[in-house]
């Protein structure tokens, strides 16, 4: 009777003391409410901790963590719970958490169907990681409760290091959303260790300063520390080998305090100040190896127990050195100190929680990842300031050779100055020597030739036109990016200009089985006016690409109108082609010079990848945009859009100068030329194209020769070169229009510059027109029919 009433009793004792809630609840933290049995044997089963005479031995636990330090004893952790809910009577699933990794042994209790208790789960960090229920650095458990029913929780806890037992229950839907706050905490202070690791590690690769490699190992050791201790390392780095996942954490206190002190020897010099704590330094690095020997070698508890102590000696030694080199003047040490407080507060605060000084809650468990990920914030900040300091020392010695560095400017302007130079001699010394080459390839098609020669002769012109339009695009985008090329305002055939396009590019792509069509719309006006030879070239890159880049089908140009014609003609070019096509991914490599879609394409297609970027940059000039659409494998279309004036209607006044053209007035055999060119290849060339166009032929060498000719010799035109010696072109043009008979005689400018201003320029010189080199048989045969054949005779000079 006696027994039965004690009995009684505990089950009362049971039921008053069982925590009731319902399913609204989320969180329940059970340091409070619960009851701790400290087995200092070790020796206790469940059968004994479960009998009533063990239960009064239980005390409540009054703090929110059961923090025990190092202990050798085992707790036995009982929880009474009792889920009540109002909704619903079923039994109802939960999670039981115990947010401590570092613990070696964890076993937990559920009462089984006969009265008695059963072993539902054992784990712990000296079993695999995959001994837990549920994979999570934590431990967790599932335990279902029964509703209306009070259900008794075991859980029994050993550990050679420190005991901690954070213990809370967990709706599953609470413990899902609470979990992106802690991935983000760890998330954030793994990934600020992480990134200055990184970047401390370029920074060793740049400069090579002893100081940072240190400070790298320092971060990876301290980093792989914080992993092992929240139990990251287990789960993703080492989860089946629960020995090194006990042995990692004191070796990587030993190996963080041999490389920290090595980095503050290294970083502070104080081998160079403070002897007596360099010297300490040094012991603390024999002290971290002999940890480092221990966690390998000796007990786990012996080494955990050495590295705290170590841990905390280091800290202090370390900003005892930090606070040495401030007071002897080291301007870097400011940093330092203050990176190495955050890191003593945090690291302080964390060893007194593990020693059971402190209670563990969120605060203290991360106190020490916190304080670290601000101190290597600070400690890069220190060595970003050692870099200024070395900056502020090579700008002194800077200072101090300013004088060679002034000449060295004034040598590098003049060095730009004579590249400049050097660019103008070397477009006119290009295309002078291209002018005879392509001339006397034109006037080898004059003369009758055998198959072979005839093949040979079409290569060579081939080859060196190919050579010329690459001069040409060089030129243009210098040009382009020195910023000398202005859009230009004059009258225009359109359908001219396209048939001139057709003509040009029409054999290229019958030459490759290419089908080749320009469709202009009909309501398009003909006549416009804006930048013809701008707008051609634009086109031509276009077309060069399209052709270029396509084995089969057809390229295909559009004209259409872009929009209603008012004062302006909105005007829409389409050039479309079946060729290889780009992906998305190469767009961004499309426009930019001397590049084409990948290295394969340029190997297999040539090129000096300038044509769209030039195209562009042309586009842009004349006001206009560049769109394009690709498919790989289907072809591209590249639209081109610009406004285009409409011409003035105004009368035309007959000028003395102006260009005549028509039906010839008399024949080439009548007229004599003058050609001043000093080159005499190009001399040769144009006197031969000449001969073979019926004129008679006179020379000169430079513009003095060509006055003295002119005061001796009456002639029909002047072929006049603009860049000689003893007097260029555009003087010779002012002097010899003052002789008698010469003010309306046909000067024609023939130049090796061709782009923007050089027309207006020898225009203003009192020249009549304009032709660049390399000059064609064709263009010069209709030059001189113009301004020569078709002049009327009675405005010839006398």
């Amino acid at each position: 009777m006696r027994y039965g009433l004690f009995i009684l009793l505990c089950l009362q004792a049971l039921l008053a003391s069982a925590v009731e809630f319902d399913e609204h609840l989320d969180r329940l933290p059970l340091g409070p409410l619960m009851y701790v049995f400290e087995d200092v044997r070790g020796d206790a089963t469940i059968t004994d901790i479960a009998s009533p005479a063990l239960q009064g031995s239980f005390r409540q636990h009054h703090n929110q963590v059961l923090n025990a330090g190092y202990s050798h004893s085992v707790f036995w952790l009982r929880i009474d719970l009792q889920y009540s809910p109002r909704e619903s009577s079923g039994a109802r699933p939960w999670y039981l958490e115990l947010a401590y990794p570092p613990l070696d042994h964890l076993e937990l209790y559920l009462p089984d169907a006969v009265g008695g208790y059963r072993l539902a789960q054992r784990t712990g960090d000296r079993l695999p990681f995959d001994s837990r229920q549920i994979r999570q650095h934590n431990y967790l458990f599932d335990v279902t409760l029964p509703a209306h029913e009070n259900q008794r929780i075991y859980l029994r806890v050993a550990s050679e290091g420190s005991v901690q037992a954070p213990l809370t229950l967990w709706s599953h839907k609470a413990f899902v959303e609470h979990q992106p706050m802690r991935i983000y905490v760890l998330g954030i202070i793994y990934g600020v260790l992480l990134g200055m690791l990184v970047y401390n590690l370029f920074i060793f690769l740049s400069v090579r300063d002893t100081s940072y490699l240190y400070y790298i190992l320092y971060i990876a050791s301290f980093g792989l520390y914080q992993l092992s201790v929240n139990g990251i390392a287990v789960e993703f780095l080492w989860p089946n080998n629960p020995w090194w996942a006990n042995a990692a954490i004191p070796f990587l206190i030993g190996s963080s305090v041999l490389f920290g002190c090595k980095f503050a020897r290294s970083f502070l010099h104080t081998g160079e100040h403070s002897p007596y704590v360099d010297r300490a330094l040094l012991l603390m690095m024999a002290c971290g190896v002999l940890v480092m020997v221990a966690a390998l070698a000796a007990s786990y508890a012996l080494a955990l127990r050495l590295a705290t102590y170590l841990a905390l000696v280091f800290i202090v030694l370390i900003f005892s050195a930090g606070i040495l080199a401030w007071l002897r003047g080291m301007r870097v040490a400011r940093y330092f100190i203050i990176a190495w407080t955050a890191f003593l507060i945090g690291g302080a605060v964390n060893t007194l929680m593990v020693l059971g000084y402190l209670p563990n809650l969120f605060l203290t468990m991360y106190a020490s990842q916190i304080g670290s990920a601000l101190e290597v914030c600070l400690l890069s900040l220190a060595l970003a300031d050692r870099i200024n300091a070395m900056k502020e020392e090579r700008t002194r010695i800077l200072e101090e050779s300013g004088c060679e560095l002034e000449n060295l400017n004034r040598e590098l302007a003049t060095s730009n100055r004579l590249k400049d130079e050097f660019l103008a001699t070397v477009t006119h010394e290009l295309r002078t020597p291209m002018n005879g080459v392509i001339g006397s390839l034109e006037l080898m098609q004059t003369v009758k030739l055998d198959v072979e020669l005839e093949q040979y002769q079409k290569t060579a012109a081939r080859s060196a036109r190919d050579m010329m339009h690459m001069v040409n695009d060089i030129l243009v985008l210098t040009e382009l990016q020195a910023g000398k090329l202005y859009p230009r305002r004059e009258p225009f055939s359109l359908r001219g200009l396209f048939d001139g396009l057709r003509a040009q590019y029409s054999p290229l792509a019958l030459e490759k089985g290419l089908q080749f069509s320009i469709d202009l719309e009909n309501s398009l006006p003909d006549t416009l006016e804006g930048d013809a030879g701008k707008l051609t070239q634009c086109v031509s890159y276009l077309l060069d690409n399209a052709i270029k880049f396509t084995h089969r089908g057809s390229v295909y140009v559009r004209v259409t109108a872009a929009g209603p014609l008012t004062s302006t003609m909105p005007l829409r070019i389409e050039v479309t082609d079946s060729g290889i096509g780009f992906s998305a991914a190469v767009e961004d490599n499309l426009y930019q010079r001397f590049k084409q879609l990948d290295s394969s394409m340029t190997r297999q297609y040539g090129g000096l990848g300038v044509g769209l970027a030039v195209c562009r940059q042309l586009v842009d000039l004349l006001g206009g945009t560049l769109r394009h659409q690709s498919v790989p494998g289907q072809g591209s279309t590249f639209e081109l859009a610009l406004q285009l004036d409409l011409p003035v209607q105004s009368a035309s006044v007959e000028s003395p100068g102006r260009r005549f053209g028509g039906y010839p007035q008399r024949r080439p055999e009548q007229c004599t030329v003058l050609v001043v060119e000093d080159n005499a290849i190009n001399q040769l060339v144009t006197r031969g194209m000449l001969l073979k166009l019926g004129y008679r032929v006179r020379t000169a060498d430079n513009g003095a020769e060509a006055l003295d000719r002119l005061r001796a010799e009456a002639v029909d035109a002047v072929l006049l070169d603009c860049q000689m010696p003893v007097m260029d072109g555009f003087a010779t043009c002012r002097a010899l229009r003052a002789l008698p008979g010469c003010a309306e005689l046909p000067v024609l400018a023939i130049t090796a510059h061709s782009h923007s201003g050089d027309r207006e320029r020898c225009l203003a010189a009192g020249m009549s027109d304009y032709m660049a080199k390399p000059v064609k048989f064709i263009e010069l045969q209709a030059l001189l029919h113009d301004w020569v054949l078709c002049q009327p005779v009675a405005a010839q000079p006398e």
